[in-house]
């Protein structure tokens, strides 16, 4: 088996870069697949075009009649790029995405006149065979159907011969399947509230639009060296391999001239990026060896969602071409940096107004420090509801590490707006007096425009930084789909917002206050519940975690105890009064994110006992079996001396021995723990039990196995090794 290390090593050793020419403009050629304003000003009527821009921007209905209209548009403009099919394409709850092609070709009854047909009835719902789908006890095996249904708001796109309609996905008795439709619900949540606080300001203002702007890390390894593990071909991680000499220590790599294979995929990536219109800007070495960053430009966070999730997808099949393998997982290798996906998050409205952006007027300042304050208090209220959005088997790695926020969710606002806070903590309850008016106007609102974007130093051990105009959730993992992440967020902060207008409106309705007084008092007593969430120090101190104890945070390191938050009383009240998701659906969903998890560590269970008793221990048997012709032959020539002269050997083997009996116990130990959690028929004592019971075995077979690779003969060891992942370019 050695020998698919070497080889695969000659492999990657010589590739040389693929062969890539941009073929026109990023600007020429951004949105050119993708059917947006220009291409169906061209291929619709002004009726059917009116109609799609009503549904986008005020959720008008569109009739089949004008549906299909708009079917017969869309099926032109993708005739004429060489289509052949088109798909629904969907997020199940399965964490990535899902279609189903069918071709625009079509016969009639007797087989004769072919034409190429879609219709409105195609475009606007289709019914996969989806009942292999997660679904959490919403339906049984039994019943497949489930509908897909267009959603306008993120436009139809081209990738390769197939047209992609982004569509939700119902099932037959009304209940959501997918990430995006909670996600919808909860962006008019948002819209509806922040709208009317803004009236407070702005009358105009019709309409508030969450933003996204997304960061993916990710790991680029050659093809080759990738096949060549295992671990890393079925869990997306390796699991054993003794760290590399070098690492990341000398963070030579961070920011780094971006190596020529890498760089010629990242540009080959960025065409097809703007040929579907996703709007990527940033490339960059990350901190690890082989590691990057690509970014874009911030979007409305339903299209920012889809996007991220069609990048994911397009990154993959763009590393084919390049005989690498991109990896998503949260800690693919031990004693690096793993990724994170940093959900950078704000809200613009209909005029122009970022209202998470410090402004040079009071009456601009009162209202970000309205949603600032608002933001805060939700994540305080809502702290594990956040936790458990971002909690997977994959991310426990990640959350705690050095480049990465600890699972104690808190919120950084940096030292200026720490002070600007605790003056407006000071304000005299009820009507301000003219003298403190202007005193707060001037010498607290009026700091703010100073500080503008840049207003503190980043805290990277902060899971929920502000920075500068924007929350940052940097908790949120490499492998996940925003969705959940930006699902919960929104809706907290929409709650927020309902209940602030609440408390305003009854203090200016009940107790004659004008509208900044009452704003002003609701909002100093917001900064008072809401100080325990603040922290500005070292997330990773283990003094933050005796304080986070002591203030009342909730610190759950581990998915299975996260996930719990997911299905709560508070969670269930939460997303039923707000709309987004009823008790069914929340609770399909936590029993289906446990399933996930439960499945996850028991797969890697197997690969890990498969792979050490497999390869590890027979390869370590086979060089002790040398080092024991080499006692033997000492033996033979120096007779009663060879103890002495053969004690590094005679070490050496009883060593091997050592290690290869702690890996064989210990596989067998867990293997028994895994078959006592598989007949538990409760999902969060099964989920539990593969946490706590089998998944601590991982570290201890690791250690002996890592132990033996340092042992045995370079020559022999099967697996490729740290160095070899990591630093072929």
């Amino acid at each position: 088996m050695s020998t698919l290390r070497f080889q695969a090593l000659r492999e990657a050793s010589t590739r040389k870069p693929v062969q890539f020419e941009e073929t026109d403009r990023k600007s020429t050629i951004f949105g050119a697949n993708v059917f947006n304003e220009r291409a169906m000003k061209q291929y619709l009527t002004s009726d059917a075009f009116k109609g799609v821009q009503g549904a986008v921007q005020h959720g008008t209905k569109i009739d089949r009649k004008l549906a299909d209209y708009i079917a017969m548009g869309m099926k032109e403009w993708a005739l004429s790029k060489g289509v052949t099919h088109y798909t629904h394409w969907f997020q199940p709850l399965t964490g990535t995405t899902a279609e189903k092609h069918d071709a625009f070709f079509e016969t009639s009854y007797d087989g004769s006149d072919p034409v190429e047909k879609f219709g409105g009835a195609q475009l606007v719902q289709q019914e996969p065979d989806a009942s292999s789908f997660p679904n959490g006890g919403i339906r049984n095996t039994f019943e497949a159907r489930g509908y897909t249904a267009w959603d306008p708001t993120s436009p139809a796109f081209i990738y390769g011969t197939t047209l992609c309609i982004p569509t939700v996905f119902i099932s037959y008795t009304g209940e959501a399947l997918d990430n995006k439709i909670p996600l919808l619900r909860a962006l008019s949540a948002m819209d509806e509230a922040a709208t009317e606080v803004c009236k407070y300001f702005d009358k105009n203002v019709k309409k508030v639009t969450a933003t996204l702007g997304w960061e993916q890390e990710y790991f680029l390894i050659d093809k080759s060296l990738a096949d060549s593990r295992p671990d890393l071909l079925m869990t997306g991680r390796t699991l054993l391999g003794h760290t590399s000499a070098k690492g990341q220590q000398l963070d030579d790599h961070y920011f780094g001239s971006i190596p020529t294979r890498a760089l010629t995929y990242m540009r080959d990536l960025e065409q097809e990026c703007m040929l579907l219109g996703i709007p990527v800007k940033t490339r960059h070495n990350e901190v690890a060896p082989n590691q990057f960053e690509l970014a874009p430009i911030f979007e409305e966070t339903n299209l920012a969602v889809d996007h991220n999730c069609l990048l994911m997808d397009v990154m993959q099949k763009v590393a084919e071409r390049h005989d690498l393998k991109v990896l998503f997982h949260e800690k693919p290798f031990k004693g690096v940096n793993g990724s994170g996906k940093h959900n950078n998050w704000s809200l613009a409205t209909d005029t122009g107004v970022n209202l998470l952006s410090p402004s040079k007027t009071p009456m601009s300042n009162l209202q970000f420090l309205t949603f600032f304050i608002n933001t805060i208090k939700a994540v305080n209220d809502y702290e594990s509801l956040l936790r458990g959005a971002i909690a997977t088997a994959s991310n426990d790695h990640r959350l705690g590490a050095n480049e990465a926020p600890p699972a104690i969710i808190s919120v950084f606002i940096g030292e200026q707006l720490t002070k600007v806070l605790a003056e407006l903590e000071g304000v005299t309850t009820g009507k301000l007096s003219p003298e403190e008016k202007t005193d707060l106007k001037l010498n607290v609102v009026g700091k703010i425009p100073d500080v503008l974007l840049d207003n503190t130093d980043r805290n990277r051990t902060s899971p929920f930084a502000f920075t500068g105009n924007k929350f940052e959730f940097r908790a949120v993992g490499s492998s996940a789909n925003c969705a959940n992440a930006m699902t919960t967020l929104n809706t907290i902060v929409a709650k927020q917002l309902k209940d602030f207008k609440i408390e305003v409106d009854s203090l200016i309705e009940s107790k004659d206050m004008k509208k900044d007084d009452a704003i002003f008092n609701v909002l100093r007593e917001y900064i008072k519940v809401s100080k325990k969430i603040l922290f500005e120090g070292d997330g990773y101190s283990d003094e933050w975690e005796i304080e986070a104890g002591k203030r009342g945070l909730s610190n759950f390191k581990t998915t299975p105890e996260a996930l719990k938050a997911r299905a709560s009383k508070q969670a269930l009240d939460l997303f039923s009064e707000m709309g987004i998701m009823n008790h069914i659906e929340v609770e399909a969903r936590y029993e289906i994110e446990l399933e996930e998890y439960t499945k996850k560590i028991q797969i890697e269970g197997r690969v890990l006992g498969d792979i050490s008793t497999n390869h590890v221990i027979p390869t370590a048997i086979r060089y002790q079996n040398t080092l024991i012709e080499n006692v033997k032959g000492l033996k033979d020539i120096f007779g009663a001396e060879f103890e002495t002269i053969a004690k590094e050997q005679i070490i050496l083997i009883k060593d091997i021995s050592r290690h290869i009996e702690g890996i064989n116990s210990k596989v067998v130990e867990m293997t028994n723990e895994r078959k006592k959690a598989n007949v538990m028929t409760d999902a969060q004592e099964m989920a539990e039990a593969y946490c706590n019971n089998v998944k601590p075995y991982f570290e201890v077979i690791r250690e002996h196995c890592d132990k033996l690779e340092l042992l045995v003969d370079n020559e022999l060891w099967t697996l490729t090794k740290y160095r070899e992942l990591l630093f072929t370019k």
